[in-house]
C-alpha cells in the first residue's frame, strides 16, 4: 500500500475564501464537520478502489490527514499520507483535485447554508435544488438529455463492458451521464459515453457523480466524473437523481441497485403523480435471469401490473440508446407544452418517508412493515428501507459496526414479501453482487430473514 506522506494543494471553484468559523468547524479534530470532511476526502483520494468495505478502508488509512492552511491569499489544504493513486509524479491528479475541492464546496454549503436551519416535510427539496444550484449542477437554457445509470460496483466484465457499449450509444445520441460515481456499472456508461462524445465532437460531455457521505468511501467516485455533487444522505443522493434526471437506465447490481429502483417505483405508485420517468432495464445475454428473477420480486412484493412501469432489453446497446433518446425527446415535448422546468422534476411527488434519512438500527429494521395490505407505494418505501440497511450492513461503516455488535438485522413481515426477499438475495449472493469478491463461500449475511 503505497501513500504520499505529505502534499499541499489550492481548492478550485473560489473555496480558498472561507470564513474563520467554517475552517475553525473543519479542522478542529473534535468537531463532527472535520471527521465527515476527513473521511470523504479520502474517499476521493482512494479513487477506483479495489475495496468496497468503508470500516476497512479507514484502517488502512487510519494515519491519514487533511488541514485547512491559512494563507494571505486564502487557504491551502495541507494532506497527510494520502493514497498514491490519485498523484502522478509527486502531483496530484487535476480531476481527483477538483473531485477534492467539490467536496469541500459541498460540505461547506450544506452545513452552513442549507442544513443549518433543519430539513422540514415543506422544504426539502428546495434545499436539493439549493445544493445542486450552488454545485452549478442545474443548468438553464438547456434542453432535456441527462440519462441516470443505476447498476452494482460488484460486476463482472461482460456486464461492465456492457454498460460501456450503452453509455457508447448514449454519447453518439448527445446525452448526458449521471450514476452514482462509483465503480462498474456506474464507470461503464461514463466511458463508453465519453467516446461517442468524442466521436461527434461533443466537446461539453457532462458525466455528473452523486455520491453521500455514507457511502462515498465504499464506491470512491472515478476519474471520469467532472461534476461531483456530495449530497448530505441517501435520501438526498436518491431524489437529486430524479429530480436531475429525463429517463433511467438501470444494470444489473446489488441491494443498493434494488433499494434504489424500489425508491423510484415508490414515487411512480403515489396516487398524486401522474408523469412517470421512463425507466429502462438493461443487461447482456448473461444477465437474463438476473432481470427475471428481479422482475418476479417486484411482482411478487408489488402485483404483476408493476411490470408496466418499466422495459426490460437484453442486449441490444443500440436499442437501449433509442430508447433513451426517444424518452428524452418526450420529456422535452411534454415539459414544453406544460411550461415545466428542464433542469428539475419538481411536479414529483415525494412522500416524507422517502425524504427523511432512514437509520438503519436494529430496531428501525425490525420494525419495517412488510405488508401487503398497505397501499403500494408505502409497501414500495417499506421495502426500500429494507434494502437501505442491508447496504448498510454491508459497505457502510455506521451499519458494519452496528452488525458486529449486534448480529444481523433481522427482517419480518409477510411471508410472501419475505420468501421474495431470501429468494432475491440468495441469488444476489450466489453471483457475488453483495460485496467485491464476495461468494457463497466468504460472504457473511448481515441480515436474518426471521
Amino acid at each position: 500500500m503505497n501513500k504520499v506522506a505529505h502534499t499541499t494543494i489550492r481548492p478550485t471553484h473560489g473555496l480558498n475564501l472561507l470564513s474563520q468559523e467554517e475552517i475553525y468547524q473543519l479542522s478542529n479534530p473534535s468537531a463532527d464537520l472535520y471527521q465527515l470532511f476527513r473521511d470523504c476526502a479520502l474517499a476521493v483520494l482512494n479513487t477506483d478502489s479495489n475495496e468496497d468495505d468503508a470500516e476497512q478502508i479507514f484502517n488502512l488509512y487510519s494515519d491519514f490527514d487533511i488541514k485547512l492552511k491559512p494563507q494571505p491569499r486564502g487557504v491551502m489544504l495541507e494532506i497527510f499520507n494520502a493514497p498514491a493513486q490519485s498523484f502522478v509524479d509527486g502531483e496530484i491528479i487535476k480531476g481527483i483535485q477538483e473531485h477534492l475541492s467539490s467536496v469541500l464546496r459541498d460540505i461547506v454549503y450544506a452545513d452552513f447554508k442549507v442544513l443549518a436551519d433543519g430539513c422540514g416535510n415543506g422544504n426539502i427539496t428546495d434545499k436539493i435544488f439549493h445544493i445542486l444550484r450552488n454545485a452549478g449542477t442545474i443548468k438553464p437554457n438547456v434542453a432535456p438529455n441527462l440519462v441516470v445509470c443505476w447498476g452494482g460496483h460488484s460486476i463482472p466484465r461482460q456486464e461492465y463492458d456492457y454498460a460501456k457499449h450503452v453509455g457508447y450509444q448514449l454519447g453518439l445520441r448527445g446525452l448526458d451521464i449521471i450514476t452514482g460515481c462509483g465503480i462498474g456499472a456506474m464507470k461503464g456508461p461514463m466511458k463508453g459515453a465519453a467516446v461517442g462524445h468524442a466521436k461527434q465532437q461533443y466537446n461539453n460531455g457532462r458525466y455528473i457523480g452523486i455520491s453521500e457521505p455514507g457511502i462515498i468511501a465504499s464506491e470512491s467516485p472515478n476519474a471520469i466524473v467532472n461534476e461531483l455533487v456530495i449530497m448530505p444522505d441517501i435520501e438526498k443522493r436518491l431524489e437529486a437523481f430524479v429530480r436531475l434526471g429525463h429517463c433511467i437506465i438501470v444494470f444489473p447490481g446489488g441491494v443498493g441497485t434494488v433499494e434504489e429502483i424500489l425508491y423510484l417505483l415508490s414515487i411512480q405508485l403515489h396516487p398524486e403523480n401522474t408523469i412517470d420517468i421512463p425507466l429502462i432495464f438493461a443487461g447482456p445475454e448473461c444477465c437474463r435471469g438476473y432481470f427475471t428473477t428481479l422482475d418476479k420480486f417486484l411482482r411478487k412484493c408489488l402485483g404483476d401490473d408493476i411490470a408496466e412501469r418499466y422495459q426490460i432489453i437484453i442486449g441490444e446497446p443500440d436499442k437501449v440508446g433509442t430508447l433513451a433518446k426517444n424518452a428524452v425527446q418526450l420529456i422535452h415535448k411534454q415539459r414544453s407544452a406544460t411550461s415545466e422546468a428542464y433542469y428539475f422534476n419538481w411536479q414529483l411527488k415525494i412522500s416524507p418517508e422517502l425524504q427523511h434519512p432512514f437509520e438503519p438500527t436494529h430496531d428501525n429494521m425490525a420494525a419495517l412493515r412488510l405488508d401487503p395490505n398497505l397501499p403500494k407505494h408505502e409497501l414500495a418505501s417499506q421495502l426500500r428501507s429494507a434494502f437501505s440497511g442491508i447496504v448498510a450492513g454491508n459497505v457502510k461503516s455506521f451499519g458494519i459496526r452496528q452488525v458486529t455488535q449486534n448480529g444481523p438485522y433481522k427482517i419480518d413481515g409477510d411471508s410472501t414479501i419475505l420468501n421474495a426477499i431470501d429468494e432475491l438475495l440468495r441469488v444476489f449472493v450466489k453471483e457475488q453482487r453483495m460485496k467485491l469478491g464476495q461468494g457463497e463461500k466468504d460472504y457473511k449475511p448481515c441480515y436474518q430473514i426471521v
